[in-house]
C-alpha cells in the first residue's frame, strides 16, 4: 500500500457543530478536525481507529477554509501507525498520530 496520502479537508460553514463553537466567530472544534482526517485515512485503505497517543492544535480553523491533510503511514502484519499533518497556506493547523487496526491480509 502507499505509505504517503495528500488530501484536502474543508468544514463547510453550516456544519452542525459551528452553532455553539463559538456564535458569531465560528471555530471548528478539534473533534471534528480528528473526525475529518480520520474519514479522509479511511478513505484511502480499510482501518479502524485504536488509539491516539498525541495531537497538537495549533491554530484554529474557520469555517470553509482548505485544509491540505499529509499522511504517513508506516505498517506492520496488523497495525498502521498514521502522522498526519493538517496545513493552511503552509502552516500547520494541527498535527498528531493515529495507531488503526488493519483488516488480515491488507497491509504491505
Amino acid at each position: 500500500m502507499n505509505n504517503t496520502s495528500v488530501s484536502q479537508l474543508i468544514v463547510p460553514a453550516d456544519h452542525p457543530s459551528l452553532a455553539g463553537h463559538f456564535p458569531g466567530n465560528p471555530i471548528v472544534p478539534g473533534v471534528v478536525l480528528l473526525d475529518l482526517v480520520l474519514a479522509a485515512i479511511q478513505a484511502q485503505r480499510p482501518c479502524t481507529l485504536q488509539s491516539i497517543p498525541g495531537v497538537k492544535f495549533l491554530r484554529p480553523v474557520q469555517p470553509n477554509e482548505r485544509i491540505d491533510l499529509h499522511v504517513e503511514f508506516a505498517d506492520t502484519s496488523v497495525t498502521s501507525r498514521a502522522r498526519f499533518s493538517a496545513l493552511r497556506n503552509s502552516f500547520a493547523v494541527c498535527e498528531g498520530t493515529f495507531i488503526l487496526s488493519i483488516p488480515s491480509g491488507t497491509a504491505t
